[in-house]
């Protein structure tokens, strides 16, 4: 390949994927499928933006111009041909979190420089690792995020008093909630039933219905008509603005940007994984290949758009953008269309969000909660093995008790680790009276299989001592190893040495390319190593040494 043609291929890995849309030909029979999934995509997003807002500690408007602002530029200059973007569940605790120690600015500085730390991320090429996600991390972060969500929303859907302020931590926040039970409000708990309800059933009996905004739009109308006492977005936090602030950069101080620093890099890391992995999502529903870096760069935009016009966190959302690709989206014009039409829906009804009682969005969460909890996969993870289910497991205790990026941190080395042990497990090396040895008079072949690193070197180290206590000709047959490590590589050349003093030698056979060169990196080389094509070589050639 030419420095030219590599400098094509680096460059397309950065390209956003409209351009890929607009280079094959974009026709208005295109246009006229992607409105229609944007606007598919946009009734969705409606209630579940301001409820996720709502649930993260900051006013409902704050979640519309998240969506229509970053899930704008997430489409446009995204990775992903079917990406949409916008407030996301995953996001609450730390979120609301942020919001309680910093307040509203913190929180909208954190999202400006986590936009930053996401652009790095891609124009380092990390998107190509951080894809990568062990499946028992996601299932175990995800379940632990629904039951998060799950009981920060208790308090709206029973319509409980608390004495203060509710405890962030979740045993805390189940005690504070269990010593308010009696001051349930009926007509709270009704709305936010009937509101599931509403949702479970479209679902069962009418599936392309738009269950969500029926089940608000349902439940404002029986709570203005009964005139039910419960708390509405209006109640709580006045009417909602017909348009998006004027953009604004965030407060710039040092002790702002040190106290923000933290939250941004938790929001980044977040950012990545759910958006590479939402993308991973529409990849697997679609066909498609999305680009993991220009997808990364494209959230980073998206998060320093939002932060301008007063949003927080932008992430590409699984839910979404799954409706989007079964919507019959093209591309990344019906994320672009979704903004503009909640654009419009805030233009001209944001006074009729007022009557949109906290109890009905509520419900709304719930369901999305309940949804995120992979009952099925998590059950198969636990029995499958115990590998897994301690990945899984410890994954969920830890988001749901300690903290969200300490989960997935400790996910990771945990998958990690069984990895290496699954590996080494693969690994063996033949004794002479194993299976398929040979051994001639002062020769022994032994046979080595599977990759060969450091993991392994410790299992099969004992056999590599016992070769050494016995001076022969050794030779190891390294056609069934794919690669090796220095760790492993250090280890032969320690047999090595070991044969040589006491009169004996070491011959590699089969050794492929690239583990030769490991070998001769780690100083395997004549005259302390012969290196062999085929045994007959050693037969033909008489006495090594």
């Amino acid at each position: 390949m030419t420095d030219r043609a590599r400098g094509h291929n680096g460059l397309t890995d950065f390209l956003p994927k409209i351009v890929t849309v607009w280079q094959e030909g974009y026709r208005l029979s295109d246009l006229k499928a992607d409105a229609l999934a944007g606007l598919t995509v946009a009734i969705v997003a409606l209630p579940l933006s301001m409820a996720i807002a709502i649930a993260s500690g900051v006013g409902p408007e704050r979640g519309l111009y998240t969506a229509i602002v970053g899930g704008f530029l997430v489409s446009a200059l995204g990775g992903s041909r079917f990406q949409i973007g916008g407030p996301a569940g995953a996001f609450i605790v730390l979120v609301a979190a942020c919001t309680m120690q910093t307040g509203v600015e913190g929180l909208i500085l954190a999202t400006f420089l986590s936009g930053f730390m996401l652009i790095v991320a891609g124009a380092l090429r990390l998107g190509t690792y951080i894809k990568f996600i062990p499946y028992p991390v996601t299932v175990g972060f995800t379940a632990g995020i629904g039951i998060i969500i799950f009981s920060s929303q208790i308090k709206e859907l029973f319509g409980l008093t608390l004495p203060g302020a509710e405890p962030a931590e979740i045993l805390h926040k189940l005690e504070a909630l269990w010593a308010a039970r009696g001051t349930v409000t009926p007509a709270a708990f009704g709305i936010a039933a009937l509101s599931v309800a509403v949702i479970i059933g479209l679902r069962r009996w009418r599936p392309h219905w738009p269950g969500m905004l029926i089940a608000v739009v349902l439940t404002s109308v029986v709570a203005a008509g009964l005139a039910l006492p419960v708390e509405t977005i209006a109640s709580r936090f006045g009417a909602l603005p017909n348009l998006p602030p004027m953009p604004a950069l965030p407060a710039l101080s040092r002790a702002a940007l040190a106290e923000a620093a933290p939250w941004a890099f938790s929001f980044a890391l977040l950012g990545a994984i759910e958006s590479l992995l939402s993308a991973v999502v529409a990849d697997g529903m679609s066909g498609a290949r999305h680009r993991s870096n220009a997808e990364l760069m494209g959230q980073g935009v998206a998060n320093i758009g939002s932060a301008l016009f007063g949003g927080f966190c932008v992430t590409g959302t699984i839910a979404r953008t799954a409706t989007n690709v079964r919507a019959g989206s093209r591309g990344p014009v019906s994320g672009m269309l979704h903004a503009l039409f909640l654009l419009a829906v805030m233009v001209v009804a944001a006074p009729l969000a007022g009557y949109i009682p906290l109890a009905a969005l509520a419900g709304v969460l719930a369901v999305v909660s309940w949804g995120m909890i992979e009952k099925e996969e998590l059950w198969t993870l636990v029995r499958g093995s115990r590998g897994d289910a301690l990945i899984v497991v410890s994954t969920f205790l830890l988001v749901v008790f300690r903290d969200l990026t300490e989960g997935i941190m400790v996910g990771f080395a945990l998958a990690g680790l069984v990895f290496i042990k699954r590996m080494s497990d693969g690994t063996a090396l033949e004794a002479p009276e194993g299976e398929g040895a040979v051994q001639r008079d002062d020769l022994i072949l032994y046979r080595l299989h599977g990759p060969f690193f450091f993991g392994s070197a410790a299992q099969v180290g004992g056999v590599l001592d016992r070769i050494a206590d016995r001076p022969r000709r050794f030779v190891i047959d390294f056609g069934d190893v794919p690669m090796i490590d220095s760790s492993g590589a250090r280890s032969f050349e320690v047999l090595a040495r070991k044969l040589e003093r006491k009169g004996g030698r070491l011959c590699i056979l089969g050794a492929r390319p690239a583990v030769r060169r490991v070998l001769l990196a780690q100083g395997l080389r004549e005259p302390l190593v012969r290196y062999l094509a085929d045994l007959g070589e050693v037969e033909a050639g008489g006495p090594v040494g």
